[in-house]
């Protein structure tokens, strides 16, 4: 669905009290947010929103090893996200065909890489080291559109751990990965994706644990949590804390000569 209908698909079904999942981000900008929150307090309806890094097996494997003190303090961390975007062919066949209008309009979309990638790894180091005390950026350019196609951040978490992320929409050279520096060991996970024939097979297949299935590890959470009447997670609250962060990122930029 796009970003800029989120508000008002998300109200309406609130209004008419329907759980709901959510893509991310869960709006074009914290105010927008804040309203979905609103009323789906107000109806008393269940939020998730869709962060499937949160479910891939090796992203979840990360987690328990820091749980279990197996890096002890983690001093440094650096997470990377680097695509084509909607900008070329992906040869994983996740960008549909053609590219529909509103990707490229920032009143539309809320930004560029930033929106699309960032928030996805912002949303998982806050789940590994609580809530960002501080965070700067530097925005990049390249095509001369009117919202960033690359990003760098600096961020600084609750815990005293410090991240550097980077976002991309300029290679086809897909990345996507986390690397850990603890004060007794260092952690590295990856993820590359799949030709469309075995992402396929492996979303019907109950015994995969590749990171497709990571999509329907989340709705089946979602559904699990509707039956137990729990609160699913990520939920809205958890996702403005993430448009939040990237509001500080657009007014945190970095200006290098």
């Amino acid at each position: 669905m796009p970003t800029h209908l989120h508000l008002k698909c998300a109200t309406e079904a609130a209004e008419n009290q329907k759980h709901i999942f959510l893509e991310k981000p869960i709006a074009r900008n914290v105010a927008e947010a804040r309203e979905i929150i609103t009323a789906v307090r107000k109806r008393s309806v269940k939020l998730m929103m869709g962060y499937p890094m949160r479910f891939a097996d090796e992203f979840q494997r990360v987690k328990q090893k820091m749980n279990e003190g197996v890096l002890e303090d983690v001093e440094i961390a650096q997470a990377t996200y680097i695509s084509s975007g909607p900008l070329f062919h992906r040869a994983e066949g996740l960008t549909p065909t053609p590219v529909p209008e509103w990707w490229f309009n920032k009143e539309l979309t809320g930004g560029g890489a930033l929106m699309d990638l960032s928030i996805h790894l912002i949303n998982l180091l806050r789940w590994y080291f609580g809530e960002i005390t501080d965070i700067k950026s530097y925005l990049g350019y390249r095509f001369t559109m009117p919202f960033e196609d690359s990003a760098t951040c600096l961020a600084k978490f609750e815990n005293n751990t410090k991240a550097i992320i980077t976002v991309g929409w300029f290679s086809q050279d897909y990345q996507l990965n986390i690397q850990l520096y603890g004060t007794v060991k260092t952690i590295q996970t990856q993820h590359k994706p799949t030709n469309k024939l075995l992402a396929a097979i492996q979303m019907l297949t109950l015994g995969s644990t590749k990171f497709y299935n990571a999509h329907k590890a989340e709705l089946q959470h979602f559904v699990d949590r509707l039956i137990k009447d729990k609160k699913p997670t990520p939920t809205g609250e958890d996702d403005l804390k993430d448009l939040e962060a990237i509001e500080k990122v657009y007014k945190n930029q970095i200006r290098l000569n």
